[in-house]
């Protein structure tokens, strides 16, 4: 796929090994998450912790503790309905708006933009491969990428909304600012850089409005740094990460039954 195609003919990439690199991130991924389900079996529960030596937990079993605690009843009825929790308090976060109308605003722009971007990404990948596989479809991959292009800009600008209030938070707000460490600014830094540099391999290949007068011939290279980089960051990382919390609170809210 010559989108993909690098940055000299020393270092091209192939479709086959962009797919190959993206199966490595996802094991990646996979590893690190069962690895948290093996803590949390234990009853780790705070980031970066290790469980209690002589102690092994097993994933299959906090899987299994967690389900029996989500469709468990709740309570002497305490606990909102499975439904409301998933729309209101994972998808909507309405924990944060109670708390901090700006701060929801922050999260849900930066929730909302990753996870759909991170959905539109997936779609397109099935295209590819399904054509790859001799499938034939309606549309060619090319086609559905032109489909996809304001979908992916509308979102691409949600989420770099999110990342402006979350860095102006972290320069004006005093609080937020005295409770930020290095290791907070070199995550957010890193969202930051794969949120520009897709806005910029697209811009640079369609001339539109990111494109800052570079030659269309950048492209290719433009588009491979931006998959990299958010193969290794936005994925196989994420385990590894405090964005594991992505993962770990709808886990609990479900499993607490909410809590309004």
């Amino acid at each position: 796929m010559l989108y993909f195609s690098g940055l000299s003919d020393a270092l091209r990439m192939t479709f086959v090994q962009i797919m190959i690199f993206s199966a490595i991130a996802l094991v990646i991924f996979l590893y690190g998450l069962i690895t948290d389900f093996q803590k949390w079996g234990t009853g780790v529960t705070g980031y970066a912790l290790e469980p209690q030596e002589g102690k092994k937990g097993s994933a299959i079993t906090f899987l299994k503790t967690w389900w029996k605690q989500v469709t468990a009843k709740p309570h002497n009825g305490h606990g909102k309905p499975i439904l409301e929790i998933l729309i209101l308090d994972i998808l909507f976060q309405r924990r944060i708006l109670k708390r901090s109308p700006i701060r929801w605003i922050m999260h849900l722009c930066i929730f909302g933009g990753w996870m759909t971007l991170f959905a539109l990404s997936g779609l397109m990948f099935s295209v590819e491969m399904i054509e790859k596989i001799g499938i034939e479809l309606p549309f060619t991959p090319a086609e559905f990428r032109d489909m996809l292009a304001i979908p992916n800009y509308i979102f691409g600008y949600i989420l770099l909304i999110g990342l402006l209030i979350a860095i102006v938070r972290r320069l004006f707000v005093s609080e937020v600012r005295e409770a930020s460490i290095m290791y907070d600014w070199v995550l957010l830094g890193v969202i930051f850089i794969v949120t520009i540099s897709g806005f910029l391999a697209d811009g640079i290949r369609t001339g539109f409005i990111w494109s800052f007068g570079l030659d269309p011939s950048v492209a290719p290279p433009a588009a491979l740094f931006h998959s990299i980089f958010s193969l290794i960051f936005c994925i196989a990382c994420i385990p590894y990460t405090k964005y594991i919390h992505a993962i770990a609170m709808p886990l609990a809210l479900l499993a607490n039954k909410g809590g309004e």
